[in-house]
């Protein structure tokens, strides 16, 4: 069975959270697998085979691990003096000598969609791949399309029903005066739930329920006028939006 999840948000948005809870809900280990470290296609399948069966194997940040963009057609037309302006303008730092072979990975995205796909997976059991990325639309359609992203999952927003958990989780507390106004505030403000976790951790003995909910009201009415600002001077609504996106293979 295949599962592929791509989830579209800002970081802080629970991303990390969903796998430790995924490995916890199926006593899964978990394999975080850096593929800028691996050298080959070959080794790639070989670090897969070592892996036990009941496993979560998460690649993070798939856009910055390989050339896996969506722009191999344009770089076909670039003339050969562009390409080598370009070449030497993005030209990492030279090597020390005898370096140059072990720092490069030939990992190829066919390479990594046999992986994906089951050529390699199929000799294992019970193994849930999960692919992470802030900007989606970035990777190459050959990696995202449908079919071999079965699912995916939008990593949303702080809404008021994560907060009422986040609240309960953080503050023992299941209803208060204030909880209207902040159910208006998440309404217009887009904040991730690691935001509002911040404000309503103790950062002292001293400092109770109220204070911390009053502390994510001014977060909150703070988010709110920089976005005001930003829709005034015409540059949108003052957030940056990331994407990120989880592919789940099994």
């Amino acid at each position: 069975m295949e599962a592929r999840v791509p989830a579209v948000r800002a970081p802080g948005t629970g991303k990390s959270t969903m796998i430790a809870a995924m490995a916890n809900f199926l006593n899964y280990d978990i394999y975080d697998l850096e593929l800028t470290a691996v050298k080959s296609n070959t080794e790639l399948r070989k670090l897969f085979i070592e892996t036990t069966g009941k496993s979560i194997i998460v690649i993070e940040d798939i856009d910055c691990s390989l050339d896996l963009t969506s722009d191999r057609k344009a770089k076909k037309k670039k003339s050969a003096d562009d390409k080598e302006t370009e070449d030497k303008k993005n030209a990492p730092p030279p090597l020390p000598p005898g370096m140059e072979d072990r720092e490069k990975s030939k990992v190829t995205l066919s390479g990594l969609l046999n992986f994906i796909d089951g050529l390699w997976s199929a000799c294992g059991g019970e193994q849930i791949i999960v692919f992470t990325t802030n900007h989606v639309e970035k990777l190459d359609p050959a990696l995202i399309r449908r079919g071999r992203m079965d699912k995916h999952i939008e990593m949303p927003y702080c809404c008021f029903e994560a907060f009422k958990v986040l609240a309960k989780n953080y503050a023992d507390v299941e209803e208060h005066d204030i909880f209207g106004q902040i159910k208006e505030l998440l309404e217009e403000v887009k904040i991730t739930p690691a935001d509002v976790a911040e404000s309503l951790m103790p950062k002292s003995e001293d400092k109770g329920v109220d204070e911390r909910l009053e502390d994510l009201v001014r977060v909150l009415k703070s988010a709110k006028e920089e976005m005001e600002k930003g829709v005034a001077n015409g540059g949108g609504s003052g957030e940056e939006e990331e994407e990120e996106e989880i592919v789940e293979d099994n």
